[in-house]
């Protein structure tokens, strides 16, 4: 059965990422018993200025794991290229 809260963050997690600005095309990205998982190929945007994709994520983990919905986030994802301005 599915989990209200899993859903939830699932939905939070995708909504802070395209808030600011990371493309998640080629990535995988579930909630499991309050786990996030975000596998694949992970980049900016085009037209998003972002200086390093991998700090701007692991930024965007931290903000996630403060939310009740999900308790750690795991990031198993190669970082694409830079934003060109």
């Amino acid at each position: 059965m599915i989990d209200v809260n899993d859903v939830r963050g699932l939905r939070m997690a995708r909504s802070e990422l395209s808030k600011r600005g990371i493309d998640t095309i080629r990535a995988d990205i579930r909630v499991m018993h309050g786990v996030c998982h975000i596998r694949g190929a992970i980049g900016p945007m085009p037209g998003a200025k972002i200086d390093n994709v991998k700090t701007e994520v692991e930024h965007i983990a931290l903000l996630l794991r403060q939310r009740k919905e999900i308790r750690d986030v795991m990031l198993e994802c190669t970082y694409q290229g830079e934003a060109k301005a």
